[in-house]
């Protein structure tokens, strides 16, 4: 994010984990992070990796620690709620814990995000409809059911 050139992730390099992910998606996860090959220098991360089930965050690490040896220039982030710290991956790798301030303000985050999802004025989009022609948009209600 140190320019407004930088892209986003890809989907190859973000996992969203959820209590349904299985060991599978995390291995083969795991092995593009940590197996080198062409693919460049990208940044691989696991969001809400406190949600796995128990097995499955089990056989992550051991997967974690079998991988490591074919690259020591691997870089993964692992995001995990703060209140859940105590589950299984948190108290796994909490000797590579990192607690991380934003270095950006919210404006300069913002300001990146809106770059990057912006549809160009003259294409016909469903991005018309959200503000400032964006390709990504939040709808919400405070009220339940009103056909969001």
């Amino acid at each position: 994010m140190n320019s407004p050139e930088q892209p986003l992730p890809t989907f190859d390099e973000v996992l969203l984990c959820t209590p349904h992910t299985s060991a599978e998606q995390v291995g083969l996860f795991l092995r593009r992070c940590l197996i080198p090959c062409h693919g460049g220098e990208k940044i691989y991360t696991m969001l809400y990796a406190d949600e796995l089930s128990y097995e499955v965050s089990c056989r992550a690490e051991e997967l974690f620690q079998h991988l490591q040896c074919y690259s020591s220039s691997y870089r993964l982030i692992i995001l995990c709620n703060c209140e859940r710290e105590n589950s299984y991956i948190p108290s796994a790798f909490s000797h590579y814990k990192v607690h991380m301030i934003p270095q950006r303000s919210r404006v300069e985050i913002q300001q990146y995000l809106q770059h990057h999802f912006r549809v160009p004025q003259p294409l016909n989009s469903a991005a018309s409809v959200f503000k400032e022609h964006m390709c990504v948009g939040i709808v919400s209600s405070k009220r339940a059911g009103v056909g969001k």
